[in-house]
């Protein structure tokens, strides 16, 4: 299709533009959407004012944003998750595929969503404004996060119960001698553990190997006991939710409530909010290294974190977690860090914020790969054992091993604390700018209705107590099982699919030259010629390798795609189908609405198959949008209401449609300047 833009195709369309009608401003300080002067007239004839809406806000620091961004995207994954896979996937070997998905995923990724939401100052669905048809990527996102911002409260719920429970002369998980162990709970730390198993290994009257196995599911040691008897009381299964543990869901609710006030009056408040829990993080993070490097057993895991085994990067599945990581870490296609970018001035420089969050990024998950195999080398050898065999990931990793470490520490209150005081940071700004995003999303969609008064920290405190509603399913006695399906499958791979859909559209529908256009509109004399030719770099990046990259990742993914199942401590529980099902249910709740809101569009609009997509894909700009010398009959003009300014796309015999080339478009405007 002729309006279809490709990487070639727009730098042969230098068509004349002397006929557009006015020249368009070069600059505008500050072009974000106010409409504060809206007025309607009642039957009687009257003037009847409305309440003004709301002037949107923009950062009050340029650090603001970068501090926003690093708080959202740097999280737990970087804490729990690549630590695990650094050591699984060859140690140092594994920094090699990860630099790459660096490079050709996360920072193109990354500096895409947020120059989006920059350039048309929306939230992440309004943004895809720049082409109506594929709006549906802004409602997938979404729903991506809304999803996940009611599974990863339950991780702040849990961080908050065992800080308190930190809070102690001797932690409760150090031994098994509370009212919620169980008779065969053995205390790994003391030499009489090893006397145990001995004597009941004597009494074991079937043969060796059986015998070994039935004592393995008997025996089970007092930090798991804590966690899955006394935390979570685990049931037996998905289908067996039991009651609703109170304890945990006033921690849920606490969190909700940090959450609420953390985000109630907007960017203004959540932006001051960040300099503590962006920051403070990494201050932690040093004073738990420092300490675990000085533990007997440290240089044991930092072997095992760093040494590489280059054999490693011929298995396909390396380049999946690497690929996975990525996304995951740097959060796309979620739809925030547009709603990030979208609160920036209109020439703020992007580009160098992209560069500093990756390096900080990377750091920071290399750190935490220090701070915990440092912990569990110190572990591995005062059991005894191999670090595979202390080494876990996920919930496993914070709420199981770290605390079993901590508590083979002088002085183990002290260093818990510190620990989950560092994981309910790392996991509290990821949450409430989860939680910005989402809702910036849907009061840039609906600004008449949400902009107004206080409706917005109504809408926000509605939103919460939804997410909590939802999240008290996560906190029943079947919980952990519930959540699991949520962390599985409701962000998943599917994230990739969503990265893939972004990339084509803004390089192919869009246009990746006209991107690159509006780009250097907002910050490219800013740019140092380096810069700028990295800049240029990124066109390549979205129209060719990135979207490439994200597809191979996820079908080689969904290759080895396995069905889930929980791996507990004594045993492995393999899910029902009904509940894969759910499972499914929630992957696809999301994606679905991309070709949902592609088909409802073209079925409402009037016109051939091929008017209907090239009126659909047609970008709604505002005057400080557009380009220099771009084609007027291609676009159409909005004001800050969103109300087309061209009055295209109408019934009226007089005016011109989408279709139209300049010189009925510049007739058309000449007519209605004379009227």
């Amino acid at each position: 299709m002729d309006e279809v833009h490709t990487l070639t195709e727009m730098d042969e369309q230098k068509e004349d533009t002397s006929w557009i009608p006015e020249k368009l401003p070069s600059k505008v300080d500050n072009p974000e959407v106010t409409s504060t002067d809206t007025t309607v007239t009642s039957s009687s004839g009257s003037d009847r004012l409305k309440p003004k809406l709301k002037k949107r806000e923009v950062w009050g620091k340029k650090i603001d944003f970068l501090l926003a961004c690093v708080g959202f995207s740097v999280g737990l994954g970087n804490v729990w998750r690549f630590p695990f896979l650094c050591y699984r996937n060859g140690g140092g070997a594994f920094l090699i595929p990860y630099f790459i998905a660096v490079v050709v995923c996360g920072i193109p990724c990354f500096f895409l969503e947020v120059c989006l939401g920059q350039f048309m100052a929306q939230g992440g669905v309004s943004a895809w404004k720049i082409t109506p048809l594929f709006q549906g990527i802004g409602f997938a996102s979404a729903i991506i996060v809304f999803l996940l911002n009611c599974e990863y409260n339950i991780i702040l719920s849990w961080s908050l119960y065992y800080l308190f429970s930190s809070f102690t002369a001797v932690l409760p998980w150090s031994h098994g001698n509370n009212e919620w162990n169980s008779e065969n709970c053995t205390n790994l730390y003391k030499e009489k553990s090893v006397n145990s198993t001995i004597s009941l290994l004597a009494n074991v009257t079937a043969d060796v190997e059986d015998g070994i196995s039935n004592l393995s599911k008997k025996l089970c040691d007092p930090v798991t006991e804590f966690w899955e008897r006394k935390v979570l009381s685990l049931s037996s299964g998905v289908d067996h939710p039991g009651a609703i543990k109170w304890d945990l869901a006033l921690c849920l609710l606490l969190a909700w409530i940090i959450v609420y006030f953390c985000i109630w009056k907007g960017i203004k408040s959540s932006g001051k909010v960040m300099y503590f829990t962006a920051t403070s993080p990494y201050i932690f993070m040093l004073i738990l290294l420092i300490r675990g490097v000085t533990l007997d057993g440290a240089e044991l895991g930092l072997k095992y974190y760093l040494l590489p085994d280059w054999s490693k990067l011929r298995e396909p599945q390396v380049w999946v977690d690497a690929g996975t990581q990525i996304v995951f870490t740097y959060s796309l296609a979620l739809g925030t860090l547009t709603a990030l970018g979208s609160y920036n001035k209109f020439h703020h420089n992007a580009f160098r914020d992209s560069i500093i969050f990756s390096c900080i990024n990377s750091f920071t998950s290399l750190l935490a790969g220090l701070v915990i195999f440092s912990v569990l080398g110190f572990m591995a050898k005062r059991q005894g054992v191999s670090i595979a065999d202390v080494a876990e990931s996920g919930p496993g990793l914070a709420f199981i091993a770290y605390p079993e470490a901590v508590a083979q520490m002088p002085a183990a209150p002290f260093w818990s604390v510190l620990f989950f005081v560092m994981i309910l940071l790392l996991g509290l700004d990821s949450q409430f700018v989860g939680v910005e995003g989402f809702v910036t999303a849907i009061v840039d969609y609906f600004p008449h209705q949400l902009r107004r008064g206080k409706r917005r920290e109504i809408f926000i405190g509605c939103v919460c107590i939804f997410c909590f509603t939802i999240g008290l399913s996560m906190v029943t006695e079947g919980g952990m099982y519930v959540f699991q399906l949520f962390d599985y499958y409701a962000a998943s791979r599917i994230v990739l699919v969503m990265t893939f859909f972004e990339c084509v559209v803004v390089a192919y529908i869009y246009g990746v030259n006209r991107f690159y256009d509006n780009l250097q509109m907002m910050f490219g004399y800013k740019l140092s010629p380096f810069m700028s030719r990295l800049m240029k770099v990124m066109k390549y990046m979205w129209a060719i390798f990135t979207p490439l990259f994200s597809m191979i990742i996820f079908i080689i993914g969904a290759i080895s795609y396995s069905e889930l199942d929980y791996k507990r401590k004594t045993f492995t529980y393999q899910y029902p189908q009904w509940a894969i099902g759910v499972g499914w249910i929630l992957a696809l709740s999301s994606v679905i609405w991309v070709p949902i809101i592609f088909i409802v569009r073209l079925i409402q609009t009037p016109g051939t198959l091929r008017e209907r997509f090239v009126i659909n894909t047609m970008p709604r700009l505002q005057r400080h949008q557009i380009r220099e010398g771009e084609n007027m009959s291609k676009i159409c003009v909005i004001d800050d209401d969103g109300v087309e300014e061209n009055h295209i796309a109408t019934s009226s015999n007089t005016e011109p449609t989408l279709l139209s080339n300049s010189m009925e478009y510049e007739k058309f405007l000449q007519k209605d300047s004379n009227v």
